[in-house]
Protein backbone atom coordinates (compact mmCIF):
# COMPACT_ATOMS: atom_id res chain seq x y z
CA UNK A 1 0.00 0.00 0.00
CA UNK A 2 3.17 2.70 0.66
CA UNK A 3 4.55 1.84 -2.44
CA UNK A 4 1.06 2.00 -4.08
CA UNK A 5 0.32 5.84 -2.92
CA UNK A 6 3.47 6.92 -3.33
CA UNK A 7 3.52 6.31 -6.68
CA UNK A 8 -0.07 7.30 -7.09
CA UNK A 9 0.86 10.71 -5.56
CA UNK A 10 3.95 11.30 -7.50
CA UNK A 11 1.67 10.44 -10.83
CA UNK A 12 -1.20 13.11 -9.59
CA UNK A 13 2.36 15.53 -9.27
CA UNK A 14 3.32 14.90 -12.78
CA UNK A 15 -0.84 14.92 -14.19
CA UNK A 16 -0.59 18.34 -12.06
CA UNK A 17 1.98 20.04 -13.31
CA UNK A 18 2.10 18.86 -16.81
CA UNK A 19 -2.04 20.50 -16.28
CA UNK A 20 -0.98 23.88 -15.16
CA UNK A 21 2.23 24.23 -17.54
CA UNK A 22 0.15 23.05 -20.55
CA UNK A 23 -2.95 26.11 -19.73
CA UNK A 24 -0.50 28.35 -19.98
CA UNK A 25 1.63 27.58 -23.04
CA UNK A 26 -1.89 26.97 -24.57
CA UNK A 27 -2.98 30.30 -23.31
CA UNK A 28 0.09 31.97 -25.02
CA UNK A 29 -0.12 30.30 -28.25
CA UNK A 30 -3.78 31.62 -28.96
CA UNK A 31 -2.48 34.96 -27.49
CA UNK A 32 0.26 35.34 -29.79
CA UNK A 33 -2.17 34.17 -32.64
CA UNK A 34 -5.32 36.44 -31.83
CA UNK A 35 -2.64 39.52 -31.15
CA UNK A 36 0.03 39.09 -33.83
CA UNK A 37 -0.85 37.98 -36.95
CA UNK A 38 2.99 37.94 -38.15
CA UNK A 39 3.30 35.12 -35.09
CA UNK A 40 1.14 32.33 -37.18
CA UNK A 41 4.33 30.74 -38.91
CA UNK A 42 5.22 27.50 -37.61
CA UNK A 43 8.31 28.88 -37.32
CA UNK A 44 7.07 31.33 -34.21
CA UNK A 45 4.95 28.52 -33.18
CA UNK A 46 6.54 25.37 -33.57
CA UNK A 47 8.71 25.55 -30.60
CA UNK A 48 5.43 26.31 -28.23
CA UNK A 49 3.45 23.56 -29.74
CA UNK A 50 5.93 20.83 -29.56
CA UNK A 51 6.35 22.03 -26.19
CA UNK A 52 2.10 21.46 -25.88
CA UNK A 53 2.16 18.36 -27.02
CA UNK A 54 5.24 16.79 -24.78
CA UNK A 55 3.16 18.23 -22.05
CA UNK A 56 0.17 16.62 -23.16
CA UNK A 57 2.37 13.51 -23.59
CA UNK A 58 3.26 13.45 -20.15
CA UNK A 59 -0.30 14.15 -18.52
CA UNK A 60 -2.28 11.12 -20.73
CA UNK A 61 0.75 9.07 -19.33
CA UNK A 62 1.01 9.88 -16.18
CA UNK A 63 -2.94 9.26 -15.98
CA UNK A 64 -2.60 5.36 -17.51
CA UNK A 65 0.22 4.88 -15.43
CA UNK A 66 -1.79 6.11 -11.95
CA UNK A 67 -4.85 4.53 -13.50
CA UNK A 68 -2.44 0.88 -14.18
CA UNK A 69 -1.05 1.20 -10.66
CA UNK A 70 -4.64 1.58 -9.24
CA UNK A 71 -6.05 -1.25 -11.07
CA UNK A 72 -3.11 -3.44 -9.46
CA UNK A 73 -3.11 -1.37 -5.56
CA UNK A 74 -6.85 -2.19 -5.63
CA UNK A 75 -6.51 -6.06 -7.18
CA UNK A 76 -3.88 -6.63 -4.39
CA UNK A 77 -5.86 -5.29 -1.49
CA UNK A 78 -8.97 -6.56 -2.42
CA UNK A 79 -7.14 -10.31 -2.61
CA UNK A 80 -5.52 -9.60 0.52
CA UNK A 81 -8.75 -8.34 2.73
CA UNK A 82 -10.54 -11.33 1.25
CA UNK A 83 -7.76 -14.07 1.83
CA UNK A 84 -8.13 -12.60 5.67
CA UNK A 85 -11.69 -12.73 5.43
CA UNK A 86 -12.15 -16.68 4.44
CA UNK A 87 -8.74 -17.54 6.49
CA UNK A 88 -10.96 -16.16 9.39
CA UNK A 89 -14.02 -17.44 8.72
CA UNK A 90 -12.44 -21.24 8.03
CA UNK A 91 -10.95 -21.03 11.53
CA UNK A 92 -14.19 -20.01 13.37
CA UNK A 93 -16.15 -23.12 15.49
CA UNK A 94 -18.26 -24.84 12.76
CA UNK A 95 -21.44 -23.23 15.22
CA UNK A 96 -20.07 -19.64 15.16
CA UNK A 97 -19.56 -20.28 11.26
CA UNK A 98 -23.11 -20.83 10.44
CA UNK A 99 -23.69 -18.11 11.93
CA UNK A 100 -21.60 -15.27 10.70
CA UNK A 101 -21.19 -17.00 7.12
CA UNK A 102 -23.63 -14.97 5.34
CA UNK A 103 -21.66 -12.12 6.14
CA UNK A 104 -18.46 -13.51 5.09
CA UNK A 105 -19.97 -14.41 1.99
CA UNK A 106 -21.11 -11.56 1.19
CA UNK A 107 -17.99 -9.15 1.68
CA UNK A 108 -15.63 -12.00 0.29
CA UNK A 109 -18.23 -12.19 -2.93
CA UNK A 110 -19.67 -8.52 -3.56
CA UNK A 111 -18.65 -5.76 -0.66
CA UNK A 112 -15.03 -5.98 -0.94
CA UNK A 113 -15.40 -5.02 -4.76
CA UNK A 114 -16.46 -1.58 -3.79
CA UNK A 115 -12.89 -0.89 -2.88
CA UNK A 116 -11.85 -0.98 -6.52
CA UNK A 117 -13.74 2.19 -7.13
CA UNK A 118 -11.95 3.85 -3.78
CA UNK A 119 -8.39 2.82 -5.20
CA UNK A 120 -8.98 3.34 -9.00
CA UNK A 121 -11.21 6.58 -8.66
CA UNK A 122 -11.54 8.24 -5.44
CA UNK A 123 -8.37 8.03 -4.18
CA UNK A 124 -6.41 9.47 -7.57
CA UNK A 125 -8.50 12.36 -7.79
CA UNK A 126 -8.22 12.78 -3.69
CA UNK A 127 -4.54 13.04 -4.40
CA UNK A 128 -5.10 15.27 -7.54
CA UNK A 129 -7.01 17.79 -5.50
CA UNK A 130 -4.73 18.19 -2.88
CA UNK A 131 -2.09 18.61 -5.55
CA UNK A 132 -3.73 19.93 -8.23
CA UNK A 133 -6.24 22.38 -6.91
CA UNK A 134 -4.25 24.73 -4.56
CA UNK A 135 -1.24 24.60 -7.59
CA UNK A 136 -3.99 25.84 -9.49
CA UNK A 137 -5.09 28.67 -7.56
CA UNK A 138 -1.90 29.60 -6.42
CA UNK A 139 -1.11 30.25 -10.41
CA UNK A 140 -4.35 31.92 -11.52
CA UNK A 141 -3.78 34.53 -8.08
CA UNK A 142 -0.33 35.10 -9.66
CA UNK A 143 -1.67 36.22 -13.20
CA UNK A 144 -4.74 37.41 -12.22
CA UNK A 145 -5.54 38.23 -7.92
CA UNK A 146 -9.34 38.76 -9.05
CA UNK A 147 -10.44 36.03 -10.73
CA UNK A 148 -8.14 33.65 -7.66
CA UNK A 149 -10.43 35.96 -5.38
CA UNK A 150 -13.72 34.64 -7.00
CA UNK A 151 -12.04 31.00 -7.28
CA UNK A 152 -11.52 31.20 -3.56
CA UNK A 153 -14.85 32.14 -2.27
CA UNK A 154 -16.80 29.41 -4.84
CA UNK A 155 -14.43 26.91 -3.73
CA UNK A 156 -15.00 25.63 -0.18
CA UNK A 157 -18.76 25.24 -1.02
CA UNK A 158 -17.96 22.27 -2.71
CA UNK A 159 -16.30 20.47 0.41
CA UNK A 160 -18.83 21.53 2.40
CA UNK A 161 -21.79 20.00 -0.21
CA UNK A 162 -19.11 17.12 0.48
CA UNK A 163 -19.29 16.91 3.71
CA UNK A 164 -23.29 17.17 4.04
CA UNK A 165 -23.76 14.79 1.48
CA UNK A 166 -21.43 12.82 3.03
CA UNK A 167 -22.90 12.06 6.43
CA UNK A 168 -25.65 11.07 4.64
CA UNK A 169 -23.76 8.27 2.22
CA UNK A 170 -22.44 6.86 5.31
CA UNK A 171 -25.13 5.61 7.09
CA UNK A 172 -27.39 4.65 3.21
CA UNK A 173 -24.41 2.66 2.26
CA UNK A 174 -24.17 0.69 5.59
CA UNK A 175 -28.17 0.19 5.19
CA UNK A 176 -27.36 -1.03 1.66
CA UNK A 177 -24.78 -3.55 2.84
CA UNK A 178 -26.89 -4.48 5.69
CA UNK A 179 -29.90 -5.23 2.97
CA UNK A 180 -27.85 -7.26 0.50
CA UNK A 181 -26.44 -8.95 3.30
CA UNK A 182 -29.96 -10.17 4.26
CA UNK A 183 -30.93 -10.43 1.10
CA UNK A 184 -28.66 -12.50 -0.29
CA UNK A 185 -29.00 -14.97 2.64
CA UNK A 186 -32.87 -15.31 2.08
CA UNK A 187 -32.41 -15.91 -1.32
CA UNK A 188 -29.49 -18.54 -1.06
CA UNK A 189 -32.06 -20.44 1.28
CA UNK A 190 -34.62 -20.01 -0.71
CA UNK A 191 -32.97 -21.69 -3.92
CA UNK A 192 -31.27 -24.15 -1.38
CA UNK A 193 -35.12 -25.06 -0.66
CA UNK A 194 -36.61 -25.22 -4.18
CA UNK A 195 -35.67 -29.18 -4.91
CA UNK A 196 -38.04 -29.92 -1.45
CA UNK A 197 -40.74 -27.10 -2.59
CA UNK A 198 -41.04 -29.12 -6.36
CA UNK A 199 -41.36 -32.51 -4.27
CA UNK A 200 -44.12 -30.99 -2.57
CA UNK A 201 -45.39 -28.96 -5.10
CA UNK A 202 -44.91 -25.82 -3.63
CA UNK A 203 -42.61 -24.20 -5.97
CA UNK A 204 -44.91 -21.84 -7.46
CA UNK A 205 -45.08 -20.00 -4.26
CA UNK A 206 -41.59 -19.65 -4.75
CA UNK A 207 -41.73 -17.26 -7.55
CA UNK A 208 -43.57 -14.48 -5.39
CA UNK A 209 -40.95 -14.43 -2.51
CA UNK A 210 -37.96 -14.16 -5.22
CA UNK A 211 -40.21 -11.46 -6.72
CA UNK A 212 -40.42 -9.75 -3.40
CA UNK A 213 -36.50 -9.96 -2.65
CA UNK A 214 -35.66 -8.45 -5.73
CA UNK A 215 -38.09 -5.77 -5.42
CA UNK A 216 -36.97 -4.88 -1.89
CA UNK A 217 -32.85 -5.09 -3.63
CA UNK A 218 -34.19 -2.94 -6.48
CA UNK A 219 -35.80 -0.26 -4.15
CA UNK A 220 -32.39 -0.20 -1.87
CA UNK A 221 -29.99 0.11 -4.79
CA UNK A 222 -32.38 3.12 -6.44
CA UNK A 223 -32.55 4.91 -3.23
CA UNK A 224 -28.66 4.71 -3.24
CA UNK A 225 -28.31 6.09 -6.99
CA UNK A 226 -30.91 9.14 -5.84
CA UNK A 227 -28.18 10.25 -3.55
CA UNK A 228 -25.41 9.85 -5.79
CA UNK A 229 -27.01 11.96 -8.54
CA UNK A 230 -28.20 14.47 -6.24
CA UNK A 231 -24.81 14.62 -4.98
CA UNK A 232 -23.34 14.43 -8.33
CA UNK A 233 -25.65 17.15 -9.60
CA UNK A 234 -24.83 19.45 -6.59
CA UNK A 235 -21.48 19.26 -7.17
CA UNK A 236 -21.56 19.99 -10.99
CA UNK A 237 -23.84 23.19 -10.21
CA UNK A 238 -21.31 24.52 -7.61
CA UNK A 239 -18.52 24.05 -10.22
CA UNK A 240 -20.50 25.61 -13.27
CA UNK A 241 -21.16 28.55 -11.21
CA UNK A 242 -17.77 28.81 -10.01
CA UNK A 243 -15.90 28.88 -13.41
CA UNK A 244 -19.01 30.97 -15.02
CA UNK A 245 -18.53 33.79 -12.62
CA UNK A 246 -14.36 33.60 -13.47
CA UNK A 247 -15.06 34.01 -16.97
CA UNK A 248 -18.02 36.76 -16.62
CA UNK A 249 -15.21 38.39 -14.36
CA UNK A 250 -12.59 38.02 -17.20
CA UNK A 251 -14.48 38.78 -19.50
CA UNK A 252 -15.58 42.38 -18.82
CA UNK A 253 -12.03 43.24 -18.18
CA UNK A 254 -11.10 41.86 -20.99
CA UNK A 255 -13.48 44.21 -22.66
CA UNK A 256 -12.91 47.14 -20.89
CA UNK A 257 -8.90 46.68 -21.79
CA UNK A 258 -8.37 46.05 -18.05
CA UNK A 259 -6.73 42.92 -18.68
CA UNK A 260 -4.32 41.01 -20.84
CA UNK A 261 -5.27 38.59 -23.25
CA UNK A 262 -2.77 36.35 -22.53
CA UNK A 263 -3.66 36.68 -18.91
CA UNK A 264 -7.57 36.35 -19.36
CA UNK A 265 -6.58 33.51 -21.57
CA UNK A 266 -4.57 31.87 -18.99
CA UNK A 267 -7.31 32.71 -16.34
CA UNK A 268 -9.97 30.67 -18.16
CA UNK A 269 -8.09 28.20 -18.91
CA UNK A 270 -7.06 27.03 -15.25
CA UNK A 271 -10.45 27.90 -13.59
CA UNK A 272 -11.89 24.47 -14.39
CA UNK A 273 -9.00 22.84 -13.60
CA UNK A 274 -9.08 24.05 -9.87
CA UNK A 275 -12.84 22.40 -9.69
CA UNK A 276 -12.14 19.25 -12.01
CA UNK A 277 -10.13 17.02 -9.13
CA UNK A 278 -12.96 18.00 -6.53
CA UNK A 279 -15.72 16.99 -9.17
CA UNK A 280 -14.10 13.88 -9.78
CA UNK A 281 -13.59 13.42 -6.04
CA UNK A 282 -17.36 14.45 -5.64
CA UNK A 283 -18.80 11.61 -8.62
CA UNK A 284 -16.89 9.01 -6.73
CA UNK A 285 -17.31 10.08 -3.48
CA UNK A 286 -20.70 7.43 -3.04
CA UNK A 287 -19.12 4.64 -4.79
CA UNK A 288 -15.97 4.90 -2.27
CA UNK A 289 -18.21 5.23 0.28
CA UNK A 290 -19.70 1.66 -0.29
CA UNK A 291 -16.30 0.51 -0.20
CA UNK A 292 -15.08 1.92 2.83
CA UNK A 293 -18.12 0.54 4.19
CA UNK A 294 -17.54 -2.55 3.24
CA UNK A 295 -13.78 -2.42 4.85
CA UNK A 296 -14.51 -1.48 8.19
CA UNK A 297 -17.31 -4.58 7.93
CA UNK A 298 -14.27 -6.39 7.04
CA UNK A 299 -12.44 -5.25 10.05
CA UNK A 300 -15.03 -5.29 12.03
CA UNK A 301 -15.51 -9.12 11.10
CA UNK A 302 -11.50 -9.84 11.76
CA UNK A 303 -11.69 -7.72 15.12
CA UNK A 304 -14.79 -9.31 16.56
CA UNK A 305 -14.09 -12.62 15.81
CA UNK A 306 -12.65 -15.11 17.42
CA UNK A 307 -10.49 -17.63 16.07
CA UNK A 308 -9.82 -21.20 17.46
CA UNK A 309 -5.93 -20.90 18.03
CA UNK A 310 -3.16 -23.91 17.19
CA UNK A 311 -0.57 -24.96 19.11
CA UNK A 312 2.85 -26.41 17.95
CA UNK A 313 3.54 -29.62 19.22
CA UNK A 314 3.78 -32.37 16.96
CA UNK A 315 2.78 -35.98 17.89
CA UNK A 316 5.35 -38.85 17.55
CA UNK A 317 5.10 -42.82 17.68
CA UNK A 318 2.65 -45.24 15.38
CA UNK A 319 -0.32 -45.12 17.41
CA UNK A 320 -2.91 -42.74 18.77
CA UNK A 321 -4.61 -42.53 22.25
CA UNK A 322 -8.04 -40.19 22.47
CA UNK A 323 -8.82 -39.24 26.19
CA UNK A 324 -12.17 -37.16 27.09
CA UNK A 325 -12.57 -35.95 30.42
CA UNK A 326 -16.42 -35.50 30.23
CA UNK A 327 -17.51 -37.63 29.89
CA UNK A 328 -14.79 -40.63 30.21
CA UNK A 329 -13.81 -41.64 27.15
CA UNK A 330 -10.56 -43.36 26.39
CA UNK A 331 -10.67 -44.19 22.22
CA UNK A 332 -7.76 -46.60 21.90
CA UNK A 333 -6.29 -47.85 18.81
CA UNK A 334 -7.25 -51.20 17.60
CA UNK A 335 -10.88 -50.62 19.72
CA UNK A 336 -14.11 -49.06 18.57
CA UNK A 337 -15.46 -46.85 21.02
CA UNK A 338 -19.01 -45.77 20.56
CA UNK A 339 -20.79 -42.63 21.98
CA UNK A 340 -24.80 -42.68 22.69
CA UNK A 341 -26.96 -40.68 23.68
CA UNK A 342 -30.62 -38.69 22.82
CA UNK A 343 -29.96 -35.60 20.49
CA UNK A 344 -29.05 -32.25 21.42
CA UNK A 345 -27.01 -33.98 24.25
CA UNK A 346 -23.08 -33.26 22.74
CA UNK A 347 -21.40 -35.92 21.13
CA UNK A 348 -21.36 -34.12 17.45
CA UNK A 349 -19.92 -31.16 19.94
CA UNK A 350 -17.31 -33.15 21.56
CA UNK A 351 -16.57 -35.02 17.70
CA UNK A 352 -15.54 -31.44 16.66
CA UNK A 353 -13.81 -30.39 20.31
CA UNK A 354 -11.60 -34.14 19.06
CA UNK A 355 -10.63 -32.47 16.05
CA UNK A 356 -9.91 -28.94 17.85
CA UNK A 357 -12.56 -27.21 15.66
CA UNK A 358 -13.76 -25.57 18.99
CA UNK A 359 -13.60 -25.85 22.84
CA UNK A 360 -14.49 -29.58 24.61
CA UNK A 361 -17.87 -28.26 26.31
CA UNK A 362 -16.04 -29.49 29.82
CA UNK A 363 -12.91 -31.04 30.99
CA UNK A 364 -9.78 -31.72 28.51
CA UNK A 365 -9.36 -33.30 25.42
CA UNK A 366 -5.98 -35.37 25.03
CA UNK A 367 -4.08 -37.13 22.31
CA UNK A 368 -1.08 -39.02 23.72
CA UNK A 369 -1.70 -37.44 26.37
CA UNK A 370 -1.10 -34.11 25.00
CA UNK A 371 -4.15 -31.13 25.19
CA UNK A 372 -5.55 -30.61 21.62
CA UNK A 373 -5.06 -27.15 22.15
CA UNK A 374 -1.48 -27.52 22.00
CA UNK A 375 -1.41 -29.38 19.01
CA UNK A 376 -0.48 -28.38 15.33
CA UNK A 377 -3.68 -28.51 14.13
CA UNK A 378 -3.02 -28.73 10.58
CA UNK A 379 -0.76 -31.95 11.39
CA UNK A 380 -3.49 -33.31 13.92
CA UNK A 381 -6.50 -33.15 10.94
CA UNK A 382 -3.35 -34.65 8.88
CA UNK A 383 -4.03 -37.98 11.08
CA UNK A 384 -7.72 -37.92 11.18
CA UNK A 385 -10.48 -39.45 9.06
CA UNK A 386 -13.88 -37.66 9.74
CA UNK A 387 -16.83 -38.32 8.37
CA UNK A 388 -19.50 -35.06 9.65
CA UNK A 389 -23.17 -35.53 10.37
CA UNK A 390 -23.55 -34.29 6.50
CA UNK A 391 -20.46 -34.70 4.39
CA UNK A 392 -18.96 -32.00 2.85
CA UNK A 393 -19.59 -32.28 -1.35
CA UNK A 394 -17.77 -29.53 -3.46
CA UNK A 395 -19.35 -28.86 -7.26
CA UNK A 396 -17.08 -30.98 -8.84
CA UNK A 397 -16.46 -34.88 -10.04
CA UNK A 398 -17.13 -37.35 -7.78
CA UNK A 399 -12.78 -38.21 -7.96
CA UNK A 400 -12.64 -34.65 -6.70
CA UNK A 401 -14.72 -35.46 -3.90
CA UNK A 402 -13.39 -38.50 -2.85
CA UNK A 403 -9.93 -36.80 -2.64
CA UNK A 404 -10.79 -33.83 -1.17
CA UNK A 405 -8.87 -34.19 2.07
CA UNK A 406 -6.35 -35.92 0.47
CA UNK A 407 -5.17 -38.84 -2.30
CA UNK A 408 -6.89 -42.33 -1.39
CA UNK A 409 -4.46 -45.54 -1.08
CA UNK A 410 -6.89 -47.31 -3.04
CA UNK A 411 -9.70 -45.95 -4.44
CA UNK A 412 -11.36 -48.89 -5.66
CA UNK A 413 -11.34 -51.03 -2.10
CA UNK A 414 -12.22 -47.67 -0.30
CA UNK A 415 -15.61 -47.34 -2.43
CA UNK A 416 -16.61 -51.07 -2.10
CA UNK A 417 -16.31 -50.95 1.82
CA UNK A 418 -18.63 -48.00 1.49
CA UNK A 419 -21.00 -49.76 -1.31
CA UNK A 420 -20.21 -46.62 -3.13
CA UNK A 421 -19.05 -49.10 -5.99
CA UNK A 422 -23.06 -50.08 -6.75
CA UNK A 423 -23.59 -46.28 -7.06
CA UNK A 424 -20.65 -45.63 -9.03
CA UNK A 425 -21.65 -48.74 -11.52
CA UNK A 426 -24.54 -46.99 -12.25
CA UNK A 427 -23.11 -43.72 -13.73
CA UNK A 428 -22.13 -43.70 -17.25
CA UNK A 429 -19.16 -40.96 -16.13
CA UNK A 430 -18.21 -43.20 -13.44
CA UNK A 431 -15.43 -41.13 -11.39
CA UNK A 432 -16.02 -38.28 -13.39
CA UNK A 433 -19.60 -37.75 -13.16
CA UNK A 434 -20.02 -34.14 -12.15
CA UNK A 435 -22.51 -33.46 -9.10
CA UNK A 436 -23.62 -29.73 -8.00
CA UNK A 437 -22.99 -28.03 -4.43
CA UNK A 438 -23.79 -30.38 -1.30
CA UNK A 439 -24.01 -33.43 -3.91
CA UNK A 440 -26.96 -32.53 -5.73
CA UNK A 441 -27.11 -35.30 -8.18
CA UNK A 442 -26.88 -37.67 -5.13
CA UNK A 443 -29.29 -39.22 -2.90
CA UNK A 444 -28.66 -38.89 0.86
CA UNK A 445 -27.47 -42.25 0.65
CA UNK A 446 -25.14 -42.22 -2.03
CA UNK A 447 -24.43 -38.49 -0.22
CA UNK A 448 -22.92 -41.17 3.13
CA UNK A 449 -21.57 -43.73 0.93
CA UNK A 450 -18.98 -41.22 -0.80
CA UNK A 451 -18.26 -39.62 2.43
CA UNK A 452 -17.75 -43.10 4.24
CA UNK A 453 -15.64 -43.94 1.22
CA UNK A 454 -13.53 -41.13 1.57
CA UNK A 455 -12.93 -41.72 5.17
CA UNK A 456 -12.28 -45.53 4.82
CA UNK A 457 -9.87 -44.90 2.27
CA UNK A 458 -8.12 -42.62 4.04
CA UNK A 459 -4.90 -43.81 5.42
CA UNK A 460 -5.50 -41.75 8.77
CA UNK A 461 -4.44 -43.32 12.45
CA UNK A 462 -8.02 -41.98 13.87
CA UNK A 463 -11.32 -42.02 12.34
CA UNK A 464 -13.98 -39.91 13.99
CA UNK A 465 -17.61 -41.17 11.98
CA UNK A 466 -21.20 -39.21 13.29
CA UNK A 467 -24.14 -41.39 12.50
CA UNK A 468 -21.77 -43.68 9.62
CA UNK A 469 -24.95 -45.06 8.71
CA UNK A 470 -27.78 -42.57 8.41
CA UNK A 471 -29.61 -43.11 4.69
CA UNK A 472 -28.45 -46.73 4.55
CA UNK A 473 -30.65 -49.74 4.42
CA UNK A 474 -29.63 -53.06 6.61
CA UNK A 475 -27.48 -54.67 4.06
CA UNK A 476 -25.39 -51.59 3.11
CA UNK A 477 -25.18 -50.86 7.02
CA UNK A 478 -24.43 -54.18 7.99
CA UNK A 479 -20.96 -53.74 5.47
CA UNK A 480 -20.37 -50.10 6.07
CA UNK A 481 -19.88 -51.66 10.07
CA UNK A 482 -17.65 -54.61 9.10
CA UNK A 483 -15.50 -52.22 7.09
CA UNK A 484 -15.46 -49.88 10.22
CA UNK A 485 -14.60 -52.73 12.80
CA UNK A 486 -11.44 -53.75 10.11
CA UNK A 487 -9.95 -50.97 10.18
CA UNK A 488 -10.21 -50.79 14.05
CA UNK A 489 -9.01 -54.38 13.74
CA UNK A 490 -6.36 -52.72 11.51
CA UNK A 491 -5.10 -50.85 14.31
CA UNK A 492 -6.41 -47.31 13.56
CA UNK A 493 -8.42 -45.76 16.63
CA UNK A 494 -12.30 -45.50 15.98
CA UNK A 495 -14.45 -43.16 17.58
CA UNK A 496 -17.76 -43.55 16.43
CA UNK A 497 -21.58 -41.45 17.28
CA UNK A 498 -24.40 -43.28 16.71
CA UNK A 499 -27.69 -44.86 18.92
CA UNK A 500 -28.67 -48.00 16.62
CA UNK A 501 -28.36 -51.31 17.75
CA UNK A 502 -26.45 -52.49 15.19
CA UNK A 503 -23.80 -49.70 15.76
CA UNK A 504 -23.26 -50.30 19.31
CA UNK A 505 -22.83 -53.64 18.20
CA UNK A 506 -19.52 -53.40 16.53
CA UNK A 507 -18.52 -51.25 19.94
CA UNK A 508 -15.47 -52.69 22.10
CA UNK A 509 -16.72 -49.63 25.04
CA UNK A 510 -19.47 -48.00 24.70
CA UNK A 511 -20.18 -44.48 26.18
CA UNK A 512 -23.41 -42.65 27.34
CA UNK A 513 -23.24 -38.89 26.89
CA UNK A 514 -26.30 -38.66 28.83
CA UNK A 515 -26.33 -36.83 32.01
CA UNK A 516 -23.06 -35.80 31.97
CA UNK A 517 -23.16 -32.18 31.74
CA UNK A 518 -22.27 -31.98 28.35
CA UNK A 519 -24.19 -28.92 26.17
CA UNK A 520 -25.25 -28.76 22.46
Amino acid sequence: MRRFLAATTGCGLLIAGATIASAVVLAGIVARVISDPAARSWHALGPSILVLLALWAVRTVAQWLQGRLSQRGASAVIADLADRVLSTAAALPPRDLARRRDDAAVLVTRGLDGLRVYFTTYLPALFLAAVLTPATAAVIAVVDLQAAAIVLVALPLIPVFMVLIGLATEDRSAAALAAMTTLQARLLDLVAGLPTLRALGRAEGSATQIADLGAAHRRSAMATMRIAFLSALVLELLATLGVALVAVSVGMRLVYGHLPLQTALTALLLAPEVFWPLRRVGAAFHSAQDGKTAVQAAFSFLDTTPVVSSGTTVLHGATRTVQIDVPEVLAQPGRVTVLTGPNGVGKSTLMQAVLGLNPPPAGRIRVNGIDVAELDLPRWWSEVGWLAHRPVLIPGTIRENLELFGPLGDMHSACAAACFDEVLATMPAGMDTLVGRGGVGLSLGERQRLGLARVLGSPARVLLFDEPTAHLDGPTEARVLRAIADRAAGGATVLVVGHRDPVLAIADTVVDVRGVGVAH
